[in-house]
């Protein structure tokens, strides 16, 4: 079976399995959905969506942000780790986005690329589930060992990854088929210890199935 008939089948069984995949990272505007990314980062989304919630109502826009007190976002993020430096991204990409963008963060690639501790992972979360714009394919831990195991690529960085997997995923999948991978990670594939029998893309992995 050739590679992307392979990963065609995965995609539409994936999709099956979890109708109502989407990004885990409570958010309600595309700003939101930036800090929240921004938090992300060596901290699990569970632990971003509590946070947040008071985190969103007491800086409502760029400007809160980025006029927050020395300390005080600081302290207010702490649980999430590193927060020196997130609240540093945070301060930065929210005054960027103020002196360049009229307070409102931009919808393409190369602007997001130029905001304080944006690379293209979070740009493309922000694109693909903010905007409904699918620029590239987040790959994140769980896509990475998914689409590894699964072999649909035996690349390791997540650059040439992103490269593999666009050109076997439908564009119009780019945003979804992150979701679905990490859904699936979490439900069934864990990294440990996964849950191959009764799996529903077992027949088409090579850990399992196909050759």
């Amino acid at each position: 079976m050739e590679l992307s008939e392979r990963a065609g089948k995965i995609i539409a069984t994936l999709k099956k399995a979890y109708p109502d995949a989407k990004c885990s990272l409570a958010h309600e505007e595309p700003l939101q959905l930036l800090v929240a990314t921004i938090l992300s980062a060596q901290c699990t989304d569970e632990r971003v969506n509590k946070v947040t919630p008071g985190l969103f109502r007491k800086y409502r826009d760029a400007k809160a942000f980025a006029e927050a007190p020395p300390g005080e976002l600081e302290a207010d993020i702490r649980s999430t780790g590193f927060f020196n430096n997130k609240a540093k991204s945070i301060r930065g990409a929210c005054r960027l986005i103020l002196e360049k963008h009229g307070g409102q963060v931009p919808d393409t690639m190369e602007a997001l690329l130029e905001l304080p501790g944006v690379a293209r992972k979070t740009a493309n979360v922000v694109l693909g589930n903010g905007f409904g714009k699918n620029e590239g394919v987040v790959v994140d831990t769980h896509v990475t060992r998914l689409s590894r195991r699964m072999g649909l690529t035996r690349q390791k960085t997540p650059e040439k990854i992103e490269l593999a997997l666009i050109k076997l995923v439908p564009r119009a999948d780019w945003a979804l088929f992150s979701h679905l991978l990490i859904h699936h990670g979490r439900a069934v594939c864990d990294a440990r210890k996964p849950e191959c029998e009764g799996c529903c893309v077992e027949k088409w992995c090579p850990k399992t199935g196909v050759k």
